[in-house]
């Protein structure tokens, strides 16, 4: 019986906290940990015991072996999940001898110095810190981890097709080398579609296999609804006057509410409006905002405010709280405006329902006042679409989005190389490939690729040769690898910090002047002082609202949600959890398409030499069209300028003339032997990743070409268009 091969404290733990017994996933767990020497992949459902299925087989082992170093590292994407699992974790530890150290920025250090001192049990870290491992302590590497058994891996799909997910499997390998010892990895997820790309990425740089049991789970009740809003505010307009504020006010209120939004500025100015329609009916401020610019103290004020039960609290977050972190008694998770994937829907659903009651997610959707006068594609609600797409795409067929393999990570090229000569002091030249170009993350990475690589990072003195032809790092790469930013591949924010009272509010990416204000943490502040030299603001609360914004890239939709999107507008289908105004305005927007026919053809004229493209396909092709349209047909069709709104609409201005060539001009571009390389101007190479400037122009080049167009996919979605 698995339920007796656990340890003894486990069982007592089980007894105590009246579990009726074992869940299918946790089972199915505990018979690949005890029973094989396989990697596991746990995909499960939220609120299914992911965690407790990884970690009770896991410290079963290590109270049965002890390890004579750390024996689990567990990788948390984020701090607050380390820090959430730290707390579920010393529960479940409080009986046994089983230390569990968290280790991030945020983590003083003289409990680092414990683990340090001691190395045993649990290390939960982020794969920052693990870099940092990995360069400072090169020496001490064996001692910490000569005896680790298991890695553990939460909310793998945040790594999975992406340069951070492509470190990890980089540290991953050099620990196992380093050490001799080749340990087991356990991934969790909520979201994965394709199970078999996950189990090849989770199996990189090892010999094992991967399991992934596949068990029934309960179905959840789940209640969603949509509603639709115009955007009518202007300047003057006042925040209690707003249908939109006071919808979401009403959503959360005496509630226990995660708002998500899909950028910081939006977390801002939704918490901050609904402060103020609560100071105006006297109601209690129950108001967070949680966000990467938001100081450690008030995120950690939330997450407390968030988990204690019997007490309404709304935050308003983007996705640090869109892990696994367990808000056991969370009641409803707004959604402002569509999320980006399927993925994105299902992990913020998951936050709600975790103890048995329905899931509850309300979208709220909101689009520009428009009229008879105002551009075609503007008319349309995209954001309702785009909701409804990603709600039936899993409702109807379980479909979540695949992950695409980075195929030249060059930035994490340099990060890398830098990290291991940093790591060693030096290195042979020869050594140094082998080391390289061994990991399967950089297996499209050629000897003449790494060849003219290393010599340009000579060149600009990066990198040194000495005497007996060993690499060492120059002058310039010192002062890269010596800010602890070079732990993270991705890019920094150079934003000012924000004191008040000499307590650390969060930070701003926008330059800011004495006397200006702006919004942080839900609140308005006057700047008082910049010190330009500490890059910091001190600042007073004032009255009011104030905006603020932030740079960063909108994410990627793929092309199977805009698919959905065309097919929902084609259809007569109605969707129960529609409101009545976002119902009506479905029907709306379907009379349209039928009136003007852009969900059969994908070319439709607006008159007066313009054009709009309806491509329905996702961000990578939008992107890669874009770019044939501007390489082949603007002599061609004589084109003026392109626009439009990626994935949904292209603007082309072009003689009045040539819009009927449009359509036959693309399709037969698509029937040639185009290559993606003519597609990319021979002086471009477009540095996108944090690391790229100090890539050579070719490789650079080559990266953007395979890695962010993609001409295949592009030529078949053109071949189903229609004129």
């Amino acid at each position: 019986m698995t339920f007796s091969r656990l340890a003894n404290f486990i069982q007592e733990y089980i007894y105590s906290h009246n579990w009726q017994e074992l869940r299918p996933i946790q089972l199915a767990a505990c018979e690949v940990i005890f029973d094989t020497d396989a990697h596991l992949l746990i995909a499960a459902a939220t609120a299914e015991g992911k965690t407790e299925a990884a970690f009770l087989p896991v410290i079963t082992v290590l109270q049965e072996q002890q390890p004579q170093s750390i024996g689990v590292i567990y990788i948390g994407p984020i701090k607050a999940l380390i820090n959430d699992q730290f707390e579920r974790l010393n529960g479940l530890l409080k009986e046994a001898d089983i230390p569990v150290f968290p280790w991030h920025g945020d983590i003083s250090q003289s409990s680092k110095n414990k683990a340090l001192k001691s190395p045993r049990g649990i290390l939960q870290i982020t794969p920052e810190s693990l870099e940092s491992f990995l360069i400072n302590k090169n020496h001490d590497l064996v001692r910490l981890f000569g005896d680790l058994r298991f890695v553990i891996i939460d909310e793998i799909h945040t790594f999975l097709g992406t340069e951070r997910g492509c470190q990890l499997l980089c540290q991953l390998a050099r620990l196992a080398n380093i050490t001799g010892k080749q340990h087991r990895r356990i991934g969790l997820s909520a979201t994965l579609g394709d199970y078999s790309l996950a189990e090849a990425w989770l199996s990189s740089d090892t010999n094992k296999r991967v399991i992934t049991p596949l068990v029934e789970t309960k179905k959840r009740q789940i209640k969603l609804s949509i509603e639709h809003f115009y955007d009518y505010e202007t300047e003057d307009s006042l925040v209690s006057d707003s249908p939109y504020y006071r919808h979401v006010f009403n959503l959360s209120k005496a509630r226990k509410c995660l708002i998500f939004a899909n950028n910081k500025s939006k977390t801002e100015s939704v918490i901050s409006s609904l402060r103020q329609i609560a100071t105006d009916e006297q109601e209690p401020d129950i108001y967070h905002v949680h966000h990467g610019s938001i100081s450690p103290s008030l995120r950690q004020t939330a997450e407390s405010a968030m988990r204690e039960k019997n007490k309404p609290a709304v935050t308003a977050a983007t996705l640090t709280l869109e892990l696994g972190v367990d808000i056991g008694n969370l009641e409803r998770v707004i959604q402002l405006e569509s999320p980006m994937s399927v993925a994105s829907f299902l992990q913020r659903l998951g936050r709600t329902g975790r103890r048995g009651e329905a899931a509850d997610m309300r979208f709220v959707c909101a689009e520009n006042v428009f009229s008879s006068e105002t551009p075609l594609p503007e008319q349309i609600p995209w954001q309702l679409l785009q909701s409804i797409a990603i709600i039936q795409l899993y409702m109807e067929e379980r479909w979540v989005e695949p992950f695409k393999p980075v195929k030249y990570p060059l930035s994490l090229l340099y990060h890398q190389t830098m990290s291991i000569i940093a790591a060693t002091g030096e290195i042979s030249p020869a050594l140094l490939a082998k080391q390289i170009l061994t990991l399967s993350t950089f297996s499209s990475i050629s000897q003449d690729d790494f060849k003219l690589f290393l010599n340009y990072l000579i060149d600009i003195n990066h990198i040194q040769k000495t005497d007996k032809s060993k690499l060492i790092l120059g002058l310039a790469g010192e002062k890269i690898v010596n800010r602890f930013q070079f732990y993270a591949v991705f890019p920094e924010n150079l934003e000012f910090a924000v004191k008040h009272a000499g307590k650390d509010i969060g930070s701003i990416a926008m330059m800011p002047s004495v006397g200006s204000q702006f919004g942080l943490a839900g609140r308005t502040w006057r700047v008082l002082e910049v010190d330009f030299r500490k890059k910091a603001v001190s600042v007073e609360a004032v009255e009011g609202q104030a905006g603020i914004s932030w740079r960063g890239g909108s994410g990627v939709i793929h092309s199977q949600v805009l698919q959905k999107m065309r097919q929902i507008l084609g259809e007569e289908t109605e969707y129960v959890y529609l409101s009545k105004k976002a119902s009506q305005r479905l029907q709306e927007v379907r009379n349209l398409a039928q009136e003007k026919g852009f969900v059969q053809k994908n070319i439709f004229d607006l008159g007066k030499g313009k054009c709009c493209i309806f491509p329905w396909m996702g961000t990578v092709a939008y992107r890669t069209l874009e770019r044939l349209i501007n390489s082949f047909c603007r002599d061609t069709l004589q084109i003026k300028s392109i626009g439009g709104t990626n994935p949904y609409y292209l603007l082309l201005k072009l003689p009045q003339d040539k819009i009927d060539d449009v359509y036959s001009e693309i399709t037969a571009l698509c029937n040639q032997r185009i290559i993606p390389e003519h597609l990319v101007s021979e002086t471009e190479a477009p540095e996108i990743n944090k690391y790229d400037e100090f890539v050579p122009f070719p490789l650079l080049r080559k990266a953007f070409i395979y890695d962010y167009l993609d001409l295949e996919e592009l030529k078949q979605m053109i071949g189903e268009w229609k004129s």
